[in-house]
């Protein structure tokens, strides 16, 4: 059984881990970029606004980019506080103020020398747990907010410790550390084996299908686990199967 499904994934990552399935994904926005701190930027701003409808999410971020010139990294050190720039920037649960401040943390963390490999590198090393790290980066960000931010900021980098999945920056984190045609892999402190799935909607549904995962609700929880159980499947790379169970999951309309 265990070598069926092995088999089985293995064959959405041939189908679905592939460039021209980019485009349609907000991994396309860092893609655009050859600088480090583009790239980093890019993909930071990218996943924490994937959620939602596809097509809705990346639309604004197409918007969202062409503000930016399209030079993130300039853009986020050179950002004037006082610009209305992204004062309209709107999507669902948060507004424009709530970017703001993300683009002033920004902002600052890169002008004092530091950045966001940095930070998360610095998160790994206190615990060599990436719960604990993503816990380290959410802190960082939640002790420097100046503005009077909405709900929305917090959704945007939702808390660890309230068992969150926390989705989009494991994503982020896969894009970052791990190599492949659709994945970065910039960021060299940590071993992609220790990366955890990306839990969304499709991969959880997927996962139950196959007996990868038990558990109902799609928490932190359930992240480890069904972590655990690819694991099995491939030690040293157990992340490898999240783009292709999405894309799977969003072509086939699994319910």
């Amino acid at each position: 059984m265990v070598v069926a499904i092995k088999e089985y994934l293995d064959d959405l990552v041939k189908t679905y881990e592939v460039p021209a399935f980019i485009g349609d994904d907000p991994v396309q926005f860092p893609h655009r970029y050859a600088k480090k701190e583009d790239i980093e930027i890019a993909a930071f701003i990218a996943s924490i606004f994937a959620y939602g409808k596809r097509e809705a999410f990346i639309s604004k971020l197409k918007i969202l980019f062409e503000r930016m010139g399209n030079k993130p990294y300039e853009f986020v050190v050179n950002f004037d506080e006082n610009s209305t720039v992204v004062d309209d920037i709107d999507y669902r649960f948060s507004v424009g103020i709530d970017l703001k401040q993300i683009i002033i943390i920004l902002k600052n963390l890169y002008n004092e020398g530091s950045s966001l490999e940095s930070l998360f590198a610095y998160g790994w090393e206190q615990s060599k747990d990436v719960g604990r790290m993503l816990q380290v980066v959410v802190d960082y960000f939640y002790s420097k907010v100046t503005l009077p931010v909405t709900k929305g900021f917090y959704h945007l980098l939702p808390n660890p410790s309230k068992k969150s999945a926390c989705k989009r920056l494991n994503m982020y984190l896969r894009w970052m550390v791990r190599k492949s045609s659709v994945d970065l892999g910039i960021w060299g402190f940590m071993p992609k084996s220790e990366l955890l799935i990306p839990l969304d909607v499709h991969v959880a549904k997927i996962s139950r299908q196959l007996g990868l995962l038990s558990r109902k609700q799609n928490d932190y929880t359930a992240v480890i686990e069904l972590t655990g159980q690819l694991k099995k499947l491939d030690p040293s790379d157990p992340v490898k199967y999240d783009f292709a169970m999405f894309g799977y999951g969003v072509s086939s309309s699994v319910s």
